[in-house]
């Protein structure tokens, strides 16, 4: 038996992987260079014009939005996480014991203080 040595060790399990990734990039890559190629191009006027839910665009497009849009998403992400986490974890309940449910009272509680937090900031009012 031949010992390993730094340097000389060939993980041939992630052959496979690499295989696919090589193809599914090359897939890809074809595939928007043959969409590149015989796609019919008819610009006109409606065609470029940014798109608004059916209305004509008003206004530059170009302009800043208020924090408190940025603060609601990001408190929309923290709070769909937790549902993320709770789903699993009430699934196998019964499995995993006291343990888990302190575990999960705690990130219950870290999330109820953050939601406290940004309610008394104002971050929920649309001004």
């Amino acid at each position: 038996m031949n010992p390993i040595t730094p340097g000389s060790y060939i993980p041939t399990e992630y052959l496979p992987i690499l295989i696919l990734m090589i193809i599914a990039g090359a897939f890809g890559a074809i595939a928007l260079l043959v969409g590149g190629l015989f796609r019919i191009r008819r610009p006109y006027q409606e065609k470029l014009m940014p798109y608004e839910s059916g209305n004509n665009p008003v206004g530059e497009p170009r302009y800043r939005f208020s924090v408190k849009f940025y603060i609601i998403a990001m408190l929309f992400v923290v709070f769909d996480v937790e549902a993320v986490f709770m789903y699993p974890w009430a699934l196998v309940y019964d499995k995993i014991g006291l343990y888990a449910l302190i575990e999960m009272m705690l990130f219950m509680a870290f999330l109820v203080v953050g939601y406290v937090y940004a309610w008394r900031k104002e971050a929920f009012n649309w001004d």
